[in-house]
């Protein structure tokens, strides 16, 4: 058997699969973010291991021969995060998340320092772990002396599992510390964000062993000689679990935040486009993405404030006719790709004494649609061209969003059939891949249950939408500055 750890901003799921990487058993355990001052995101670490004991104490319970059985163990978790450890390990601070915006200024301050974009491949995002530890430095200078370590979330999670300090390119390289061509740390990176190598994790490929879990953890389950494969960043990780790690194959995920990601054969990178240009989870590969900060979150958000459930509200929109009267900047908690502007903040456009629930829904799915194509339109500027785009997360739930989508990006999206092809899904197949497994018999696609064409007969009228959209940028960055 083989465990498959997702990592979440908002919960852990854990996924065991058999050896033909059949799913046989799942578990799930929440917790919360904490937001203490505007634009800060952070989680207590120390949460993240009860939600991985909550899920092994369920699967062990419901499962116990299966999970006698348990032979390795991948991981994937949310990226950028900062986990500070002092000398006897313990956790320095809570960790600052992915989506945390207070360290714009240190952000923009490395991107211009020598080789950042060069080395790394990246902007420098203030949502990118290097910026936060010069913002621990600056306001929080006696718990920045004590850093003997610095781990990503996941990477937390593997060094409660096994006692190791041990991360990977796909989730180092979105820290810029990285030189993502060479797979390894940068000395230049690392002194240019103050920080040094004998304070990062060895580094594994996401497909190798990492660890062994610890003797009293095993023993505590009942299980022996389980290996941690070094696992990876969320995207990666999802991305193995659709099989999509060749040149040409994409995935767009409308989940809280959303993403168009392309496999790549080689290191391409084009960081003047704001496309993050990262490693694979498996060795020789890279990915190029393009990523908006609020996806389905926009529509939670309407939600909130509508006092509907998300749910109710897409079913409120339930043909495509052409574009809505209204607009929507998808901006709620600024933007990467193609901004890269932490200060930039959502508007709708257009709205008159006649609008509706409905028309603020359409508007929403629409604008989140539209930022997907902006992102579509920077990886076409790095030479990057998709073919084979499948469509996953919560909002592919809606079968007019996902019309919608594809005629906004001008792409036939596959939608898989109902079944496990996610994170966790990818995470076990790492797990796989480290015993022995091949990369080609395991990193399969699903199978399809529909492909949804773009609609021809409205693709001028939201190709004219979307250059509306697109103008609408720096208008509201000047009525905001």
């Amino acid at each position: 058997m083989y465990l498959g750890l997702d990592l979440g901003t908002s919960g852990l799921r854990a996924l065991m699969v058999d050896e033909n990487g059949v799913p046989v058993a799942s578990a799930e355990a929440h917790y919360d973010v904490s937001h203490p001052h505007s634009g800060w995101s952070e989680q207590d670490p120390a949460d993240w291991v009860r939600a991985c004991e909550a899920a092994f104490s369920d699967l062990q319970a419901n499962h116990p021969a299966d999970f006698a059985k348990l032979s390795a163990i991948g991981i994937s978790g949310h990226m950028h995060g900062a986990v500070l450890l002092g000398e006897d390990g313990q956790v320095l601070r809570p960790c600052i998340l992915w989506n945390d915006t207070r360290c714009a200024q240190e952000a923009a301050h490395l991107d211009h320092a020598p080789g950042m974009r060069d080395i790394s491949g990246n902007i420098v995002f203030p949502g990118f772990t290097a910026p936060k530890l010069l913002w621990v430095e600056t306001h929080e200078p006696d718990v920045f002396a004590q850093v003997s370590k610095v781990l990503l979330p996941k990477d937390y999670l593997r060094f409660w599992l096994t006692g190791e300090h041990v991360g990977d390119m796909s989730d180092a390289a979105g820290t810029s510390w990285l030189d993502v061509g060479a797979r390894d740390w940068s000395e230049t990176l690392l002194s240019q964000g103050h920080m040094r190598k004998d304070q990062m994790p060895r580094l594994v490929e996401g497909s190798e062993i990492s660890g062994m879990v610890r003797p009293e953890l095993a023993s505590s389950w009942g299980v022996t000689d389980v290996a941690v494969s070094g696992g990876g960043g969320d995207n990666a990780v999802a991305a193995c679990g659709v099989g999509c790690f060749k040149e040409g194959q994409g995935f767009v995920s409308l989940g809280t935040s959303g993403v168009l990601l392309a496999a790549k054969d080689s290191f391409a990178p084009d960081p003047a486009t704001a496309v993050h240009t990262f490693c694979h989870a498996v060795p020789d590969r890279w990915y190029q993405m393009g990523v908006i900060l609020a996806a389905t979150d926009c529509l939670n958000w309407l939600s909130a404030r509508l006092k509907r459930s998300p749910a109710e509200l897409a079913g409120l929109v339930d043909t495509l006719n052409g574009p809505s009267g209204v607009m929507f900047l998808p901006y709620l908690s600024g933007e990467r790709t193609p901004h890269n502007d932490s200060a930039i903040r959502g508007a709708f456009i257009g709205l008159d004494v006649g609008t509706g629930d409905a028309e603020l829904v359409q508007a929403v799915m629409e604008g989140v649609s539209f930022a997907l194509r902006d992102c579509l339109e920077a990886l076409r500027a790095t030479g990057t061209e998709l073919q084979d785009v499948l469509a996953i997360g919560g909002g592919t739930q809606s079968p007019v969003w996902v019309e919608m989508l594809a005629t906004v990006l001008g792409l036939p999206l596959s939608l898989p059939k109902d079944g496990e092809f996610g994170a966790a899904l990818g995470a076990a197949r790492l797990a796989m891949v480290a015993r022995g497994a091949a990369v080609e018999d395991v990193m399969t696609q699903p199978e399809i249950g529909q492909t949804v064409a773009p609609r021809a007969d409205l693709a001028d009228a939201y190709d004219a939408a979307y250059q509306r959209y697109r103008a609408l940028y720096p208008a509201i960055k000047d009525a905001l500055a």
